[in-house]
């Protein structure tokens, strides 16, 4: 085991810490974390961390709240036991949506989380698909901003579709770039589902710009929470003609009503990372899912940032 590196792990996703430390072939650190009966945090490290670089892998997933706090407190333990250098991985992150001011005296608490993480002492944060690009602008320390499609693309290779036959659709006109990424990695046309409201008494007309009829659509996107959007695309490219869909996301928050309209949606496949731990009961009621470990991405960049080497050379 190198003795400089250290990775932890907070209780958000111990599974893909667990995975992140087999493929840097390091032991997990030692904690304990428990909560007092009032709903306090109490963490106790129990590895000398004077002068080591510490990783702490810890999504901030639901419980959102408990997982963001616990967090803060895991940096402020090590920051007071002397590490060197300490760097808050958050797989997923929470609050990111909250990114901008829609309307008047409303926060922006996606900042004000990049200022407490900054605040309880982080040096630097390794993240992953973060909802919008602005967001690393956030904080006043590094950023190394991961993207899990490499992960999601070599799956959907190894499926063999004729990608002649499949067309990259786009849920809504903000995800255009994804799916254009994807169509230039995979091959395949590129469609676009158009929503806007007609009028203030009109629900929202839908339109598809692009050809499915006959074919097989891919969908992706960063997060999926309540499936309202993917699964309106999904009925529309259905409409329209389109055989099999196949979806892909980063981050399954998956809320409980986004389970009934996955079902109802009959997905070829809803293929998600593991940025978020996926429960036994979730897994249960999505017959359809099938989950890809973001873990080795993850470690290689974690083992990258220790020896001072490129992060963006891992998309080359």
């Amino acid at each position: 085991m190198d003795n400089e590196l250290r990775v932890f792990s907070g209780t958000g996703n111990p599974q893909l810490a667990r995975r992140i430390c087999e493929h840097l072939n390091v032991e997990p650190g030692g904690v304990s974390i428990e909560s007092f009966p009032d709903g306090e945090t109490f963490l106790t490290v129990h590895d000398d961390v004077r002068g080591r670089d510490c990783f702490v892998v810890q999504s901030t997933c639901p419980p959102v709240n408990d997982n963001l706090m616990e967090l803060l407190i895991f940096i402020d333990c090590l920051r007071r036991a002397s590490a060197r250098r300490i760097t808050a991985v958050i797989p997923y992150f929470g609050y990111a949506r909250q990114d901008r001011k829609t309307e008047g005296r409303t926060p922006i608490t996606a900042k004000l989380v990049a200022n407490m993480i900054t605040a309880a002492g982080a040096d630097r944060v390794l993240t992953m698909n973060l909802h919008a690009d602005q967001i690393p602008a956030f904080f006043d320390i590094p950023v190394d901003h991961l993207t899990a499609t490499p992960v999601i693309c070599e799956h959907f290779r190894s499926l063999k579709l004729d990608m002649s036959k499949t067309v990259l659709v786009s849920p809504d006109v903000g995800n255009i770039k994804t799916a254009n990424t994807f169509a230039n990695l995979l091959g395949g046309e590129l469609a676009i589902v158009d929503k806007r409201r007609v009028s203030g008494s009109q629900s929202d007309a839908r339109a598809i710009i692009g050809d499915v009829q006959g074919k097989d659509v891919l969908m992706f996107d960063d997060m999926i929470t309540t499936a309202g959007t993917v699964t309106e695309a999904v009925k529309l490219v259905r409409d329209h003609g389109a055989r099999d869909v196949y979806v892909g996301v980063t981050h399954a928050v998956l809320a409980e009503s986004a389970f009934a309209r996955l079902e109802e949606a009959s997905l070829a496949q809803l293929c998600v990372t593991d940025t978020i731990p996926l429960t036994d009961d979730a897994r249960a009621r999505l017959s359809t899912v099938h989950v890809l470990s973001v873990a080795d991405l993850l470690g290689e960049a974690i083992g990258r940032i220790h020896r001072h080497e490129s992060i963006s050379a891992l998309f080359k």
